[in-house]
């Protein structure tokens, strides 16, 4: 014999079972072990549904058993919170529960960016408007002046909009950019300057070397600023060239030793 959670009837698709006798009991069961096992079994049979309306949103950058997963949490809010003593199908109040829940997993996972809420929905009615419009223009894509005044915006505001279309999905790095022959988005990225560092360690160590003598800030100056040799520098100063290095090694032993006396 068929019990009343099998049972199917005729419903506008074929995933819908017939499930009202079910959920009229649920409502009679108090708290425990029985009710949670007929919660189950509802969600059971409702879940091919759920999966129906997670395939819809399948191709926009996330996995589909992700999806799957998202939708079945929407059934199951969907099972919990629906009242048949309102006269309402159960399919009816599931569908835009579920396709709910999902559309909030893109809005608060899915963005490559943070943006406000504010901008999200401005987004999604930019979106929703230019595609409307898209039908009417004969193939040019619909202006900022048309799209604001088909849905009730500033013209600021369609640009913001239109700017947090950018934000929904990230630009791999090793996409090919339009108009270029093979030149990825990589290429054209900087890197860290190491002058950069080059200067704060110069401000740091400033006034260490104003601090030495004459001669050591001289010998510093013509070996790292004029390049010149140790050989050229003792010829210079008319000093041997170890005489030369050991100054050197001096004063790269005293600067070491102010430095990391600054930082403790």
């Amino acid at each position: 014999m068929r019990t009343a959670a099998t049972r199917t009837t005729r419903h506008p698709h074929h995933d819908a079972p017939d499930t009202d006798d079910v959920f009229a009991r649920l409502t009679r069961l108090p708290e425990g072990p029985q009710r949670r096992a007929l919660r189950d079994e509802l969600v059971r049979l409702w879940l091919p549904m759920a999966e129906r309306i997670a395939v819809r949103f399948r191709g926009r950058g996330e996995n589909l058993e992700d999806l799957y997963q998202v939708a079945a949490l929407g059934l199951v809010k969907a099972v919990d919170h629906y009242d048949p003593d309102r006269g309402r199908a159960f399919e009816a109040y599931a569908v835009p529960t579920i396709t709910g829940e999902v559309k909030r997993h893109f809005r608060d996972h899915m963005w490559t960016l943070h943006v406000p809420r504010r901008v999200q929905e401005l987004r999604n009615r930019v979106r929703r408007t230019a595609r409307e419009l898209s039908q009417t223009t004969q193939g040019r894509q619909p202006t900022v002046a048309e799209i604001a005044d088909r849905a009730g915006l500033s013209e600021d505001e369609v640009r913001t909009g239109m700017e947090a279309l950018q934000c929904f999905t990230a630009l791999s790095l090793d996409a090919e950019l339009p108009g270029t022959d093979g030149y990825a988005l990589a290429d054209g990225l900087g890197g860290p300057d190491p002058g950069f560092e080059a200067v704060v360690d110069r401000i740091a160590v400033r006034p260490c070397i104003e601090a030495l003598p004459e001669r050591e800030r001289t010998i510093l100056y013509l070996r790292f600023f004029q390049g010149m040799t140790q050989s050229s520098i003792a010829r210079r100063l008319g000093i041997s060239q170890m005489h030369v290095s050991r100054l050197l090694n001096s004063c790269f032993a005293h600067l070491r030793a102010e430095i990391l006396a600054d930082a403790d």
